[in-house]
């Protein structure tokens, strides 16, 4: 069987506790996939990782469309055909062209850091343009990863990068490719699928301004309203039964009961903060504790990089390397809050389960600034792709 005919085999969709081909593929927070019904406990089968509290696994989209796509292409392949020349049916969407040529590119980029003369390399015999070399294949990829962000999205313009990407394949020898790009496939299938769902939230991005009437005496405002920092002494603030009065937060203005909502918000430069979302009810004055049964999901930060996920019971960490942008999703029907560090498009905490009741707003606490190191803004940034 040649290499490009086994690249992409049931292997690469096969659930890591059962050994069959996934069926319902879930992802856990940890990046491992596996069948539903084969995750039942409380900790990751292939990495050991605790996966707590419990989430609440749906359906990974981006793999149950490449594991269509992947069934129905081998349905239709002609056997004969299969012998004589690679398939090329696998990636004919969207998500599939994303993770192919982001996975090609980062096989492209590390063989030329690795073996610079590779660029000269080809597989038998010469390509019809010797000048043609791997450097002018990455900013090639480069472009056809881009065009998966793109709304409108053809079939033609699909081929045509697939074609593409299968080219520049075949000027590598084939052992090495096939050992390569399996590599890639299990080390960072992971991470190309966690950008490929920052990708989707990022669609849902909401215009977010903070109230006035709900800002802590303590707290300043921007102009626009997109910035909030800690401020002393406490200033004067006319009466209002929507201002928090004992703890330094503001909500957000806008407010949402249904569908999914996504903003992000840079933290670069603070030490202590908390970002989430609550609902309209939630306590403005006396004694009150960020928990989802007190109607707040929210992530907290204090000492730079002790991160707490205020759950019930609160769960700590230390992520590396330390966020600088958070982005916020919330799924109102299927009760997701979801905190991803937008740089590095990797999950950093998540509420499942959720059940909301209210509207729902956006949440923010810029900290104490007793020392003068905490004195950076949470800011409201607008929401950029990512490529």
């Amino acid at each position: 069987m040649s290499t490009a005919s086994c690249l992409l085999s049931e292997d690469h969709f096969r659930c890591f506790i059962c050994q069959n081909v996934f069926t319902d593929p879930v992802s856990t927070p940890c990046g491992h996939n596996f069948c539903k019904s084969c995750m039942t406990e409380d900790v990751c089968p292939e990495c050991q990782r605790m996966v707590y509290p419990k989430p609440e696994l749906h359906v990974n989209t981006v793999i149950a469309e490449l594991l269509d796509v992947f069934r129905r292409s081998a349905q239709r392949q002609n056997p004969e055909a299969q012998a004589a020349e690679p398939r090329r049916g696998y990636f004919f969407t969207n998500r599939g062209i994303v993770i192919i040529a982001m996975a090609l590119l980062f096989v492209l980029s590390a063989q030329i850091k690795e073996n610079p003369h590779l660029a000269e390399e080809t597989k038998g015999e010469k390509p019809e343009k010797p000048e043609v070399n791997i450097r002018d294949m990455i900013e090639e990829i480069k472009h056809c990863s881009q065009l998966g962000t793109e709304d409108v999205w053809t079939f033609s313009s699909a081929k045509r990068c697939l074609n593409l990407t299968w080219d520049q394949m075949k000027l590598l020898s084939a052992a090495h490719l096939e050992q390569i790009f399996t590599q890639v496939m299990r080390k960072e299938t992971p991470r190309l699928l966690m950008r490929a769902e920052l990708l989707r939230a990022q669609r849902y991005a909401a215009d977010v301004t903070l109230d006035p009437d709900t800002v802590h005496a303590k707290l300043f405002l921007s102009d626009d309203r997109k910035q909030v920092r800690c401020c002393v002494p406490k200033r004067s603030l006319p009466h209002n039964p929507k201002r928090f009065i004992h703890f330094k937060y503001v909500l957000g203005e806008q407010s949402f009961s249904s569908g999914r909502f996504y903003f992000e918000v840079q933290v670069k430069g603070k030490t202590n903060w908390t970002l989430g979302v609550a609902e309209e009810s939630i306590r403005r004055f006396g004694l009150m504790r960020l928990r989802p049964q007190s109607g707040s999901w929210t992530l907290t930060v204090r000492n730079g990089n002790e991160f707490c996920g205020q759950s019930e019971p609160p769960v700590c960490f230390s992520p590396q390397p330390v966020p600088e942008k958070v982005g916020v999703f919330v799924d109102y029907e299927e009760g997701l809050v979801l905190f991803y560090d937008v740089d590095a498009a990797a999950l950093i905490y998540s509420f499942t389960g959720c059940f909301f009741t209210e509207r729902l707003h956006p949440f923010f606490g810029p900290g104490h600034n007793y020392d003068g190191t905490n004195d950076a803004p949470l800011i409201i940034t607008p929401v950029r792709l990512q490529n």
